[in-house]
């Protein structure tokens, strides 16, 4: 008789903690045993959430989620690895995944320019914080972007946020054009209405985006719209190869 009423409270204790976890500790580490990369496009995908965070280059992450949360972690070349979030008595759930590479046949890419790549490699190199100025008459037309941030503005900027701004749109700029040639080419499936949104999931890096080369670049953006497409479940099936 004892034995079953301390089953019972043990039962009662743990669904009481169950229900108290509002929110998880989830923490881990994903491990190649074959082979010690790094994994530098490790993601937590959250599929209960629609969230994603990214991992750090030795392959742990940690992140609050719901209890009882669907989690896909998705490494570039690999295998996907998913479970589900079962919080402990301090909420809290520790994963360690072993992931297989994919085999992966990578087809030769031939790129042939809309705008010429050259072009975009220079605009890519060229990228600079430049000093801003007020404009006013014929300048107006000349530089609409600067007109548009210095009139409409709810207080004042100082030359140096106005400037940092047309930066960020003169690299939203290049790597529209940039996914535009990719797209043309079939080399990314990607239509031109989530170009924006995906280049912000992306927040590729300036120094990267000035110094990678052409296949570095595919890469790096393939990569991204799987994850991209992980994250929104609804798109997967409009790029479907």
């Amino acid at each position: 008789m004892k034995l079953i009423v301390l089953v019972i409270a043990f039962i009662a204790t743990s669904t009481a903690f169950s229900q108290t976890c509002n929110k998880v500790w989830l923490k881990g580490k994903v491990e190649d045993t074959l082979n010690r990369f790094s994994f530098l496009n490790l993601m937590v995908v959250n599929t209960s959430t629609g969230e994603g965070v990214f991992g750090q280059p030795n392959g742990s992450f940690g992140v609050y989620v719901g209890n009882n949360d669907s989690i896909v972690l998705s490494v570039k070349g690999y295998n996907r690895f998913g479970f589900r979030v079962v919080g402990d008595s301090s909420c809290q759930f520790e994963v360690h995944a072993i992931v297989e590479r994919k085999a992966r046949e990578i087809d030769e890419v031939v790129i042939k320019p809309l705008k010429s790549l050259q072009q975009i490699k220079e605009e890519r190199a060229d990228l600079a914080l430049r000093e801003t100025r007020t404009i006013n008459g014929l300048e107006v037309i000349q530089s609409p972007i600067t007109a548009l941030y210095q009139r409409f503005s709810k207080r004042e900027k100082t030359k140096a946020l106005i400037a940092e701004m047309e930066y960020r749109d003169s690299q939203e700029e290049i790597v529209q054009e940039l996914l535009k040639l990719y797209v043309s080419y079939d080399i990314i499936k990607l239509k031109p209405d989530d170009f924006i949104d995906f280049i912000h999931f992306m927040a590729i890096d300036e120094n990267f985006l000035k110094s990678a080369t052409d296949i570095e670049l595919i890469t790096f953006m393939k990569d991204k719209l799987e994850h991209y497409l992980l994250i929104h479940p609804e798109k997967e099936g409009e790029y479907q190869k």
